[in-house]
């Protein structure tokens, strides 16, 4: 009896929310294991210079990506129909038509942060606009980055928001409660960004209130694309039309700029997130969120 306490939840057959985050986090680093090195060990054969210079091209950022959504996707997705017993699409995954909506709203509202966030730095003087990159770069290098980092931020806001608001928030939702699910999952979320190229604490604690603001989109939508669609838009918007750094990562900038002010307001080389403007860019942007799902009732399934 003490024994199946320790495992499996007292009000349905299915393990204790712990050792279901753990079985899935387990699978998720395997797969990647499994699937990523035979990946890479190719590509460094057919392209050595980048191991040995250690730089991270696009192709290779691209690449990584990848493996990483089907690493993170199937042990997601498998977890939750095998340990959860929940169908997927209740981990906030419908798809229909405001599914659609609800993750081109979420762009948009980021393009509106980003866009505040540059016109106050600009305002300011802590921003040097350089121009545009089709004044220096080949039009096909421009397209042909902007492509590739498009479809890098759209795998990335897909494989974060699945994992973090998707299976990590619910499943610790469901094994202790809200507040808490939405504190440890926004905290982990901070803690991943801590081995980014420039990151501190402050960069940590930026990444987690972005955390505690993807939750709230989460949370007034009840759906997954909402905030989905808004890190996709931030990650865009940020590094490639507005030329910001990516928590800590230089991505190819449509914009060019230089950032002169102060590292505690803009964050500096780790980009707005460690410093104090993304602040208010936050309290916008959740303003939006909740005039945008002001109509809806539905309940977030855990």
């Amino acid at each position: 009896m003490n024994l199946n306490r320790i495992f499996f939840s007292d009000d349905e057959p299915r393990l204790r929310a712990g050792w279901r985050l753990a079985f899935q986090s387990s699978g998720m680093f395997f797969a990647f294991a499994c699937l990523g090195v035979p990946v890479f060990v190719i590509y460094f054969f057919f392209d050595p210079t980048s191991a040995f210079t250690k730089r991270i091209t696009p192709s290779l950022f691209l690449l990584s990506t990848v493996v990483e959504t089907i690493a993170f996707t199937a042990s997601i997705f498998l977890a939750r129909r095998f340990l959860d017993k929940r169908s997927i699409e209740s981990l906030g995954l419908k798809v229909n038509r405001q599914a659609f909506f609800d993750a081109l709203a979420g762009i948009g509202i980021t393009f509106l942060q980003m866009g505040f966030i540059y016109l106050v730095m600009y305002s300011l003087g802590w921003i040097t606009f350089n121009g545009f990159a089709w004044e220096v770069d080949p039009l096909g290098k421009v397209i042909g980055s902007t492509l590739i980092f498009l479809a890098i931020f759209l795998l990335v806001g897909w494989n974060e928001e699945l994992l973090s608001r998707g299976y990590h928030l619910q499943t610790l939702a469901s094994g202790l409660n809200l507040f808490w699910g939405v504190v440890i999952s926004s905290t982990v979320f901070g803690f991943l960004h801590i081995f980014n190229p420039g990151s501190s604490w402050s960069a940590v604690l930026g990444i987690t209130l972005a955390g505690f603001y993807f939750a709230f989109a989460y949370l007034r939508s009840k759906q997954l694309w909402l905030p989905i669609g808004i890190h996709i838009g931030w990650n865009f918007f940020e590094g490639v039309v507005f030329g910001f750094p990516v928590s800590g990562m230089d991505i190819y900038p449509l914009t060019r700029i230089e950032v002169t002010g102060p590292a505690l307001w803009t964050g500096g080389a780790f980009g707005p997130e460690a410093g104090l403007i993304v602040l208010p860019s936050l309290i916008v942007g959740a303003g939006l969120i909740y005039w945008f799902t002001r109509n809806r009732t539905e309940p977030t399934n855990v």
